[in-house]
Parts: structure tokens; C-alpha cells; sequence
């Protein structure tokens, strides 16, 4: 925390210092997790289930691709496994954008704070 933070933590009331809890930084995995709660979590949650659903038929289907015989049944495993694979990976990257969008619009919180605290002391 550099000096500027201190500052505005100290000038805060214990109402502005739970919203700047709540908007503070936070790390890669707790942004993940936060997708998981609010108007859109089930929507994580449905795509978290399809792309986990994704990846284990994939992954089963590239088992049976390397332990397959002949060119016409390894075709028939590896394409499908490789299609699975790549799509379920799709899906996962798909929830970065959000997690990025959050990340903006709780500095913009932020900084909508900093200026309501500025505007009422001035």
C-alpha cells in the first residue's frame, strides 16, 4: 500500500472504508472465483460445467486415439478429442473478458468514491 492509499484510508468513514473493501484490488484467483456470484454466476457456473463436461470426453477420446490400431479409427478418436480439447479451452478463456470488465469497473467505483469524499470535504 503506498502512501496515497494510507491517506484515503485514513480520511474514510467505516461506510466508505466496507465499499473500499469491497472494490479493493484483487488477485487473479479470487477475480475467478468472484465470477462464480452475482446476477451472472450461474451463467460461470453453466459454462464451467460444459467446459469441464468438454474436457473429460476429450480427454477419454484422446486415451482411446493413442491406443487405437489402425488410421481410420485413430482419425475417427483424435479429431473429435482435439475438437473437444480446443473448444472446452475456448470456453474457459471465455470468462477472461468478464473478469477483466469487473476489474475496471471496480476502480472506476473507486475512484467514483475518491471524488464523492474530495467533492464533500471541498
Amino acid at each position: 500500500m503506498n502512501r496515497i492509499d494510507r491517506l484515503i484510508e485514513e480520511a474514510l468513514s467505516e461506510e466508505d472504508r466496507a465499499i473500499v473493501e469491497q472494490t479493493a484490488e484483487r488477485g487473479y484467483f479470487r477475480l475467478g472465483l468472484d465470477q462464480f456470484s452475482g446476477k451472472l454466476g450461474w451463467v460461470t457456473w453453466v459454462v464451467m460445467i460444459v467446459q469441464s463436461a468438454m474436457f473429460v470426453v476429450g480427454v477419454w477420446a484422446a486415451w482411446q486415439f493413442f491406443g487405437a490400431g489402425d488410421v481410420l479409427t485413430a482419425l475417427k478418436w483424435g479429431i473429435p478429442a482435439a475438437t473437444l480439447i480446443v473448444v472446452a479451452t475456448t470456453l474457459k478463456l471465455s470468462l477472461m473478458p468478464q473478469m477483466q470488465a469487473d476489474r475496471v469497473l471496480r476502480e472506476l467505483r473507486r475512484l467514483e468514491l475518491m471524488i464523492a469524499r474530495r467533492d464533500a470535504d471541498g
